[in-house]
């Protein structure tokens, strides 16, 4: 027993230096880490990852939402809206998503904070007035009016489809002659969506989130805000996709083509656009 005690002991002896040193050179590469994300140009690092990050996210909201414009009764919108919901990589990513919003959100308030009170009186130099430098000058004000955007966004759809009672729409798609019957049933009798095939035809039970957008995009006042956050939606995109890699360094000469016609055309035209024709669309041709 004496020999197995002192077995232990050497090993601590030799062992606990390591851990110990292990565990000083983690604390000093966190703090390390986590001063350069205070600096100046962390934040600005930050700003630009999260930022990139946001603008494929973007991306793929948009492709999803094209589901809305199909004349199917709103089945392909539903089930896209059932897929990102219930598909687990997916819910993660969703999450990660939401907290990298409120991060660059937070950010860059303290960013155009900081700059302000660092140069109280605007500089008199050479103005230009191009779109993407007096997007450069009001990331602040462009940034607040999507954050409020995205908070009644998530307020009238994401809350709503979780939390609330919501029409459910039962597709039945004849398996031979393809055409799809839509039929309302009883929220209580509603247990999850489904999807599934019986005596050869498809059966797709889901709730109408189709519904609640096309309600919500009945109202004038609501359409002409959303556009309006769509126009903010284009510059803040335009400039960030491009100050995001100058940021990061990347703006070499034989890309800065490439980046500033993709910052241009698909995030400062493209993307919003498609945005914007979805309550436009509603209001007017629905």
């Amino acid at each position: 027993m004496q020999d197995f005690a002192d077995s232990i002991a050497i090993k601590v002896k030799f062992v606990l230096p390591k851990l110990l040193g292990a565990s000083k050179c983690y604390n000093l590469i966190m703090n390390k880490f986590f001063e350069f994300l205070n600096s100046s140009v962390g934040r600005k690092w930050l700003m630009a990852l999260t930022g990139l990050f946001l603008c494929l996210f973007v991306v793929v909201h948009m492709s999803g939402n094209l589901a809305l414009f199909k004349s199917d009764g709103g089945l392909a919108f539903n089930q896209y809206a059932v897929f990102m919901t219930t598909f687990p990589p997916i819910k993660v990513v969703s999450y990660i998503n939401y907290a990298l919003i409120l991060l660059h959100a937070l950010n860059g308030f303290y960013l155009v904070y900081r700059n302000k009170k660092a140069r109280p009186v605007k500089y008199e130099g050479k103005k230009d007035n191009g779109p993407v430098s007096w997007s450069s000058r009001n990331m602040g004000l462009l940034g607040s009016i999507l954050f409020v955007f995205i908070i009644l966004h998530m307020g009238n759809f994401w809350r709503e489809f979780h939390f609330s009672p919501m029409e459910v729409l039962r597709y039945t798609t004849n398996g031979v002659t393809g055409e799809t019957q839509i039929a309302a049933i009883p929220y209580e009798q509603f247990v999850g969506p489904k999807h599934y095939y019986e005596n050869g035809n498809e059966i797709v039970i889901v709730k109408n989130l189709y519904g609640e957008v096309a309600e919500a995009f009945t109202s004038p006042l609501y359409v002409l805000f959303y556009v309006i956050s769509m126009f903010a939606l284009s510059f803040h995109l335009m400039h960030g996709f491009q100050s995001a890699f100058q940021t990061l360094g990347i703006r070499a000469q034989n890309f800065k083509g490439i980046i500033q016609g993709i910052g241009t055309a698909v995030f400062g035209v493209l993307i919003p656009l498609l945005f914007a024709a979805m309550p436009v669309y509603f209001l007017f041709f629905k």
